[in-house]
């Protein structure tokens, strides 16, 4: 497996053809494609962080304290069921634990994991000071490998060489895209299952 900042042409590539980041307000279009993807309401969306190629949101940036009140520590949540799903399979093939074991034996790969965590506060910080989670992240950073849909979503959202993890794992997934998007969007049990990962990861 290619490590994070070791031969990384193939994640260049993937991050290239997904597109940058995007941090635009939501549209109207933009709300509704959230709802059928995630197939409820989406709360506290304040940007749309990284679009599909298909021109949907695939990463949202959300509050850190919902409308009705609670805090929501995942500022970066991955929407397309496509990409969740892919996500899903990366995870169940064991790629967290290999992740987490070469993070307690590389000082170099944990600084740059700990830069990724301020990274995630700070961009947070810039919507709202939420005490109760005040100093929490997500996706377990920065001393754990805990959530790669939270992790992928930061890639996307805030672009290579920021959170080494999120790269590596974006480097590893298939052109989540390549199927029409807009066929569209049902959520079946990966993305329910990937949005039960990124809302509980924390808990």
């Amino acid at each position: 497996m290619t490590g994070p900042g070791t031969g990384g042409e193939a994640a260049l590539s993937r991050a290239a053809e997904a597109g940058p980041p995007c941090g635009e307000p939501p549209t109207a279009e933009d709300l509704e494609a959230v709802h059928s993807q995630l197939g409820r309401e989406p709360r506290g969306v304040v940007e749309v962080a990284h679009r599909c190629p298909c021109g949907d949101p695939d990463v949202v940036r959300t509050s850190p304290r919902l409308p009705d009140g609670t805090p929501f520590p995942t500022t970066f949540y991955a929407t397309c069921p496509r990409l969740t799903g892919a996500i899903s399979t990366l995870e169940s093939e064991g790629v967290m634990k290999q992740m987490q074991d070469r993070l307690a034996d590389d000082p170099e790969l944990a600084r740059a994991y700990a830069l990724a965590h301020e990274d995630y506060l700070r961009r947070r910080a810039e919507l709202a000071d939420v005490p109760e989670i005040a100093g929490i992240s997500a996706g377990g950073m920065p001393e754990r490998i805990k959530c790669l849909h939270v992790l992928v979503a930061h890639s996307l959202a805030a672009g290579l060489g920021v959170n080494p993890f999120g790269d590596e794992a974006l480097e590893l997934l298939p052109r989540w895209w390549e199927n029409p998007c807009r066929d569209r969007h049902a959520t079946g049990p990966k993305g329910s299952a990937a949005r039960t990962a990124q809302e509980q990861e924390e808990a």
